[in-house]
């Protein structure tokens, strides 16, 4: 059953998705305002206390004491997504990386950092899956699906800008 719950934060306000089982959420979405995906479906159901660990954490990581997630998550995308999406799972808090260095890390050619930038680009976890450490070229803050803005507030956050 997919549950879902909203929490205010820093960056506004989450939405968070997840499948239910028994005592257990899998997070699936997290998604900001002004994104496609931050819009609650009729089938889901409210329940904020399946979210309760979950949202634990994310108010430990804006108060600067959490560092790492320790959360159960799955997202449905093809191999090359889940390739890239690995990939993002091994930045540091705190650092950043290239596109580029994405593409390299995940053993695909120079020519396929647009197509690195598009599966990060469809990362369905925000925050949880550190897309907002990923920078262009030449160290710009290029691409976020929750807003350049944000994507900035996120690295202020973990001392990496």
């Amino acid at each position: 059953m997919s549950v879902y719950t909203t929490i205010d934060s820093p960056l506004g306000e989450l939405l968070l998705v997840g499948e239910s089982l028994g005592n257990t959420t899998t997070l699936t979405r997290v998604a900001m305002p002004g994104q496609k995906s931050f819009a609650v479906q009729p089938e889901w159901v409210r329940d904020d206390a399946a979210f309760d660990g979950i949202i634990a954490q994310l108010r430990a990581y804006f108060a600067g004491e959490l560092t790492r997630f320790d959360i159960e998550f799955a997202s449905a995308g093809s191999e090359f997504q889940q390739q890239v999406w690995q990939a993002l799972d091994e930045i540091p808090y705190g650092e950043t990386v290239t596109y580029g260095r994405i593409a390299a890390d995940i053993g695909a050619p120079r020519s396929a950092v647009r197509a690195v930038g598009a599966a990060i680009g469809a990362n369905p976890l925000l925050i949880i899956r550190p897309c907002h450490r990923v920078l262009g070229a030449n160290g710009s803050l290029t691409g976020y699906a929750g807003g350049i803005e944000r994507k900035q507030q996120l690295l202020e956050l973990e001392h990496a800008a």
